[in-house]
């Protein structure tokens, strides 16, 4: 998959450029809790400025559903990139209009202009061609560095192209090279290990990965499903009872590729005091479920997972293995983020992405060691699927 990078703009001195990144951030009292979105844009935003180009950054953050809402303001984010870029950034209240348009004709080349919120306006979700339009009276070239977003169609990520000259950024096009990795030309044993809490969300990776790859292991809530479908007491954990019949069916169709837990740690409660009972899955038929759930993969599991991990030459991991935000439901989760990354660091090709997989890799300490490290979720799982996304089908050569 070839895209266009701002790597081949033959001239970019003087040039107003719009960059679409994505610093939908988790704020804590105006502080950013973690900044790595940012971080991995700073590079194409280095670029451009040796280039002598005006660079005008948009972007999302949370969802204030087309109102103007403090609560969702870009500022603090601003002041961050203020710190990290070495160069001062100026900041304007709102994305349109003519506060904007005046801040962008007093911009001059190797500058940074942050714009206000850009789901502060309706236009931006309804991927409204009038307000795309806008937002490219802006500019000379749009720059999309905003992957973990490609799979929205929304005006600043598709409508937009309409009316710019569209280029990919840097981390843009390292997350297209790196994905497309696992999807062709990969090497096997490929295994897949996808967790989390709905299959509505992974089920179309999961038959896509069980067509191309050796193995694709499921753990996390998505396994219930599985369970449900095999006929097995899981008490009261989670499911999604519309999706029991698609899972049935992937069993049956996968032929000893879809591989599930054999065994659960169960508690009675999501608390820190909760206490942890281990049950082999054989066993949940037998046993009474009706106060229990199932908060991560066992020992066992663990195990059997590592197998399939030591045998890998290509490796892809999206999703916990349970409820890892608290410590004592943690095990599995990190049993897995250890031996994935430790083979992604030499026998494997080895990516992980997703949310709360990074988060492991944080709270571990060891995000370098994998091959790549998306800062995607929704966008990974629907590249992984096959998807041309709506924000990289624009940038194709």
């Amino acid at each position: 998959m070839n895209i266009r990078t701002i790597a081949q703009i033959k001239n970019l001195k003087n040039k107003a450029v719009l960059v679409r990144v994505d610093y939908n951030v988790a704020l804590k009292k105006g502080k950013i809790m973690e900044t790595e979105r940012i971080d991995r844009s700073l590079k194409t935003i280095s670029y451009l400025l040796k280039k002598k180009a005006k660079v005008i950054l948009i972007s999302h953050l949370g969802n204030p559903g087309g109102k103007v809402l403090n609560e969702f303001s870009l500022k603090p984010v601003a002041h961050y990139l203020d710190s990290k870029s070495h160069k001062p950034v100026i900041f304007i209240e709102d994305c349109l209009g003519t506060k904007a348009q005046d801040a962008v004709r007093k911009l001059k080349s190797g500058q940074i202009l942050m714009l206000e919120n850009l789901r502060f306006h309706e236009g931006e979700e309804k991927n409204d061609p009038k307000f795309a339009r806008n937002l490219s009276d802006l500019a000379d070239i749009y720059v999309n560095e905003a992957f973990s977003v490609c799979h929205r169609a929304h005006a600043s990520i598709s409508a937009i192209t309409k009316y710019l000259p569209a280029y990919a950024g840097f981390n843009l096009a390292n997350e297209v090279i790196n994905l497309n990795k696992l999807l062709k030309g990969f090497k096997r044993p490929a295994v897949a290990i996808i967790g989390g809490v709905k299959i509505s969300t992974k089920i179309k990776v999961i038959e896509n990965l069980l067509r191309r790859y050796d193995y694709v292991l499921v753990g996390g809530a998505l396994a219930n499903n599985f369970f449900v479908a095999k006929k097995l007491n899981i008490g009261k954990s989670i499911f999604e009872k519309e999706y029991v019949k698609l899972a049935n069916s992937l069993l049956l169709k996968s032929k000893g590729k879809l591989i599930l837990p054999l065994d659960v740690r169960v508690a009675k409660k999501i608390n820190k005091t909760s206490e942890i009972i281990k049950f082999n899955i054989a066993d949940l038929v037998k046993v009474n479920m009706k106060n229990y759930q199932i908060v991560d993969i066992g020992p066992k599991t663990e195990n059997y997972f590592e197998s399939f991990i030591h045998q890998s030459k290509t490796i892809v991991w999206n999703g916990p293995m349970g409820v890892f935000e608290i410590e004592s439901f943690s095990h599995g989760t990190n049993f897995i983020c250890q031996k994935v990354s430790a083979h992604a660091k030499g026998p494997a090709f080895g990516v992980v992405g997703g949310g709360e997989t990074i988060a492991a890799l944080d709270k571990l300490k060891i995000k370098s060691w994998p091959d790549f490290v998306s800062t995607a979720g929704g966008a990974m799982l629907e590249f992984l699927e096959g998807k041309i996304l709506p924000g990289i089908k624009p940038l194709l050569k």
